[in-house]
């Protein structure tokens, strides 16, 4: 876990290759603001607490759902990291709509001459079952097409359908999960099923969660059975076996509620009233300890901030560094934020999130502002050596840049090589060791230099307004992403994003 020299050599050089080539008539000399990047570049590669307080975090804290005490003492735990490093900290309240947590779930498979119980794991905002369980029959639905629909038409109602899933190979294909899942579950309610049972898709028969595409307003008992259990139960079915299912979901529900969200500030100096806002969320899910969702991220923005504590630098613009709660259900913390600071928006000049894990940083999403790829590049001069950084310029939902997409705030979101973040998303074996320590602090000196970079250039991007935010939705795929996220109503009503304008309501996408 020590950090290695070879990288403290490369940021050195980085810089070096970075500053423009000596005159005959003078040696040119690093500015001052890059003086302090390599600083803070050197200082984060070398041997910093990080990497204790990912193990703190995930061992100690474990998994973190919102709403549960783990996540409770998560939010004492950051805020005392912050406060020891230095650093001023606060909680942040913000309204969550609704709780869910599982106690326990429970499943058992049966018909003639067969019986046997797979793991099942209950999908955030399933709907508990009777104390006794909730048995119906098991009907195979294909990969639940519109065909697979159509083919089983009326048997489908009053079952629990069994959806057949890929292996999880990559982060491509959990988009496409979450795509998948919005469609097929649209079908289910449709044909009046009385529950859905997926495929686990992860391998070694890894139990994870994935929310109910409509969350709160779920009405139905919804799991993922271990892919095992559930082949040798799809096996069963089309060898015209006739199978039912018990399934028992404990779960620990509620209406709204209050969770919170950690801020740690270093206050900015000539324009302190000008906010960067770095952001990973502390929440996770609770099967595994929550390492590379998104522990990972939270102790790279924890050591950051410690770092520049410790260097004493001082940013031009005010840094935030955000610990968002509530993003596995669906963003909320990052939302309330928005609603909280609204009135400070037109003065935040970027919103950073970092979600993919603990692999290489490769550059960023920049959601369609593609006057930022040229203030990045600028930024991330002094890690050049840790490139090549490649930026993607279209809108990306599924993580905290959301909220400030929505409200016209220019903002990035980290892309990153899929290392083990696919197959152990939200899983069970989301642990420590699936981390690279080596790969953590290159990407913790990238997103420094990229924070200190924005804070302290003098160029910024003014905020959109709600017709340009519209204007993108309209031209890309974003409105059809907001609908697999479930968020597209809340932004179409003016409840999410930008409020809307003369009252229209904005019409679904195609």
């Amino acid at each position: 876990m020590s950090p290695s020299r070879p990288l403290l050599r490369l940021a050195a050089l980085s810089l070096a290759l970075a500053l423009p080539a000596p005159s005959r008539a003078e040696e040119a000399l690093p500015s001052a603001r890059e003086r302090e990047a390599a600083l803070l570049v050197g200082s984060v590669l070398g041997g910093t607490p990080m990497l204790e307080d990912l193990r703190s975090l995930v061992d100690e804290v474990g998994g973190r759902a919102t709403g549960s005490e783990s996540n409770h003492r998560a939010v004492e735990w950051a805020l005392q990291r912050f406060r020891a490093a230095g650093v001023t900290a606060r909680a942040e309240p913000f309204p969550m709509p609704a709780l869910w947590l599982e106690r326990g779930a429970t499943a058992s498979v049966q018909g003639p001459g067969v019986r046997f119980a797979p793991r099942v794991a209950a999908m955030p905002f399933s709907t508990a079952t009777p104390k006794g369980g909730s048995t119906a029959p098991l009907l195979e639905v294909g990969r639940g097409t519109e065909a697979d629909f159509r083919r089983v038409g009326a048997k489908a109602r009053g079952t629990f359908v069994l959806v057949e899933t890929d292996e999880l190979k990559d982060v491509d294909g959990l988009f496409r999960e979450y795509d998948e899942a919005a469609v097929i579950e649209s079908r289910a309610f449709a044909a009046g099923v009385a529950g859905v049972v997926y495929m686990g898709s992860r391998p070694g028969n890894q139990l994870y969660r994935h929310s109910v595409s409509v969350g709160p307003r779920n009405t139905r008992p919804m799991m993922v059975m271990e892919r095992d259990g559930a082949k040798r139960a799809l096996r069963l079915l089309r060898a015209g076996t006739a199978l039912s299912l018990t399934a028992t979901l404990d779960l620990r529900t509620g209406g709204p509620y209050t969770s919170r969200n950690v801020i740690g500030e270093i206050r900015g100096t000539t324009h302190p009233d000008e906010v960067v806002v770095l952001g990973a969320h502390l929440d996770s899910w609770d099967l595994g300890g929550g390492a590379l969702d998104n522990g990972a991220n939270v102790a790279m923005l924890l050591d950051l901030a410690r770092q520049m504590q410790r260097l004493g630098l001082k940013p031009a613009r005010t840094l935030r560094f955000a610990l968002w709660n509530g993003e596995e259900q669906g963003m909320y913390g990052s939302a309330g934020y928005t609603g909280t600071h609204a009135a400070e928006l037109d003065r935040h000049t970027l919103a950073l999130s970092v979600d993919i894990g603990c692999g290489r940083i490769t550059g960023f999403y920049t959601n369609g502002r593609s006057a930022l790829v040229p203030l990045v590049d600028r930024a991330l001069k002094p890690v050049a050596g840790l490139g090549p950084f490649t930026h993607v310029d279209v809108p990306v939902v599924g993580t905290d840049n959301f909220d400030f997409m929505m409200h016209g705030v220019a903002n990035l979101i980290a892309n990153q090589e899929p290392a083990t973040y696919g197959p152990n998303y939200h899983a069970r074996s989301d642990e420590f060791e699936q981390c690279d320590a080596r790969t953590l602090r290159a990407n913790a000196a990238v997103v420094g230099a990229l924070a200190w970079g924005f804070a302290t250039m003098e160029e910024k991007l003014p905020r959109q307004s709600r017709a340009e935010v519209e204007a993108l939705v309209r031209d890309t795929d974003l409105g059809q992403q907001m609908k697999s996220f479930n968020v597209w109503e809340e932004w179409a009503a003016g409840t999410r994003g930008h409020p809307l304008e003369g009252g229209k309501p904005t019409p679904a996408p195609r």
